[in-house]
């Protein structure tokens, strides 16, 4: 494990603030975190789709990416939402029906899809375990507001194009970084069933940062560690300042 959080210990700017660690491992505080941590995942697959879809693929594609959250997205915005309906349903789980076709003159277009789509299938594989467990332990599903996080760093985020592109591939770094540094610094303060999940995620968490990272330098012409550094100041500030709401990615509670 250590081998696995070295570079991801070495990108971040600091680690995860032991208050935030007291405050997650709090009985109480256990519906909120799984409840938040489900959202992020979807999340995590909806960015990655949208970039998929604005960048790469024609319309007719898109259409195939939306019919494969469709489910995910009818269970989270339906008030009438079943985890055992949804975790049971008939049709074929996590699976994307049909073959996405890059756009023509998009040089990054076949790596941006190849790898966001084995992120989006393993988010949404996350997303229903987090399900299972909440289920298993009786935590109905609630819609959450959404934390000041990835709002925050997305306000960085240069207007103009490819900077456009390339700065939400380094955020979408930073979130799945702090995502493995933050399980792995919880999982020992949880029960046996909570920590050997968690840890089973840190592998693939770790390779989502380094695929957002390596895209967005094979789609910048200029080398990215100067916007780096910069979200890096960015990230940490949100992580370490104090914050109001707890959430999976809020800092330091007050």
């Amino acid at each position: 494990m250590q081998a696995l959080l070295a570079p991801i210990k070495q990108f971040l700017q600091c680690e995860t603030p032991d208050e935030w660690i007291v405050e997650a491992i709090r009985p109480e505080q256990l519906s909120a975190l799984l409840i938040d941590h489900c959202n992020c995942e979807l999340k995590a697959a909806q960015t990655a789709m949208f970039l998929i879809r604005k960048y790469a693929i024609d319309k007719a594609s898109g259409e195939l990416l939306l019919n494969w959250a469709k489910p995910y997205e009818e269970f989270v915005y339906n008030k009438q939402r079943s985890i055992e309906g949804f975790l049971a349903r008939e049709a074929k789980k996590n699976e994307l029906i049909g073959e996405l076709k890059p756009k023509a003159g998009v040089d990054y277009g076949p790596d941006l899809i190849a790898k966001m789509v084995r992120l989006i299938k393993e988010e949404f594989h996350h997303f229903e375990q987090v399900l299972e467990i909440m289920q298993a332990r009786y935590i109905p599903y609630q819609n959450l507001t959404a934390g000041r996080y990835a709002k925050g760093m997305m306000k960085h985020v240069r207007t103009h194009e490819p900077a456009t592109l390339i700065d939400k591939l380094i955020v979408g770094a930073f979130i799945e970084a702090r995502s493995c540094e933050r399980f792995a610094k919880l999982a020992p303060y949880l029960d046996e069933g909570l920590q050997k999940f968690y840890v089973s995620l840190l592998r693939s968490e770790a390779r989502h940062y380094q695929d957002y990272l390596t895209l967005a330098q094979a789609i910048s012409a200029e080398d990215i560690a100067v916007r780096v550094e910069h979200f890096a100041k960015v990230e940490a500030e949100l992580i370490c300042s104090p914050d109001s709401e707890f959430k999976f990615h809020s800092g330091r509670p007050i």
